[in-house]
């Protein structure tokens, strides 16, 4: 079970209050028009950026004919995306697109990612994520490069906590050979993941892509994952990064390709058992 977030609900009020919208015959215009609102404050709340005030929600529920208990799930959805999420400390650091993904990732269920050179955040050890976080921005203060460290070590909660996501992390075999931070780094995080995996083997998965694979359909593409969340109601979301930019991304022919792409590439990996041991095979090597 997923911990609740404001970040999630606010997404599921504005989904669901969009279909409501479309079921009333209603056009974006028409809407904002008829509530007396502006279009871009119905997109915001309609798109999860921004909630929807208690008053403006009574009046939306009465205009949409909604039943008591429909009702009544969106006023709790309102509440509960009114909440604080502790990334919200995080606000001057951060873009409001990577605070989001933040707050997705805390509410999700399940995360399949695929990086090509780098160890997923969630599964970094400090030493390597101060190194990754301090390569990434050269010229930041030593103390932002702390509070970076200190909230990604933070959403480590959800591999480690009380409420796990499932993460099924599929990396290229490069991943175990770049070395981020020196040598000693690498062994130490390479270690790290077999001892995360032998620690929660219900709920991470850890496979390796070999150099000796004939390729599949990620191979050369930039890092990304994929979240389900607990409610129904919602979609799957892709994170994607690249070099100069990072999106969260709802539409559903992207998400298809990208699924597709994880499940190849889960295919061309070593099973489970082999994968941990090229990860220590790998450490030990740097070890001597």
């Amino acid at each position: 079970m997923a911990p609740s977030s404001p970040t999630v609900a606010a997404w599921e009020l504005g989904r669901r209050l969009r279909e409501k919208r479309d079921e009333a015959g209603l056009s974006a215009t028409a809407a904002a028009r008829k509530f007396g609102i502006t279009a871009a404050y119905l997109s915001e709340f309609e798109n999860g950026k921004k909630n929807v005030g208690e008053e403006r929600l009574a009046t939306l529920v009465e205009a949409y004919e909604l039943d008591e208990q429909e009702a009544a799930e969106l006023f709790r959805l309102r509440n509960e995306a009114g909440n604080r999420g502790w990334w919200s400390e995080y606000s001057a650091l951060f873009s409001d697109e990577l605070l989001r993904f933040f707050g997705y990732e805390h509410g999700a269920e399940s995360v399949r990612s695929y990086d090509s050179a780098i160890v997923n955040g969630l599964l970094q050890t400090e030493n390597y994520a101060r190194a990754v976080i301090e390569a990434g921005a050269p010229n930041i203060r030593l103390a932002e490069v702390e509070r970076r460290l200190e909230c990604r070590m933070r959403r480590q909660h959800r591999v480690t906590g009380s409420e796990p996501l499932h993460l099924s992390s599929v990396m290229s075999e490069a991943v175990l050979h770049q070395r981020i931070g020196g040598t000693d780094v690498l062994a130490e995080q390479l270690e790290h993941l077999v001892a995360l995996v032998n620690a929660h083997p219900d709920t991470l998965d850890i496979r390796v892509v070999p150099f000796e694979s004939t390729g599949h359909d990620a191979i050369g593409g930039s890092p990304f994952l994929l979240m389900t969340f607990p409610t129904g109601k919602l979609p799957t979301l892709l994170w994607h990064e690249t070099v100069t930019s990072t999106q969260l991304i709802t539409d559903s022919l992207t998400i298809r390709e990208h699924s597709l792409a994880h499940t190849e590439a889960s295919k061309a990996a070593l099973n489970r058992k082999d994968s941990l041991d090229k990860i220590a095979s790998a450490s030990r090597s740097l070890r001597g």
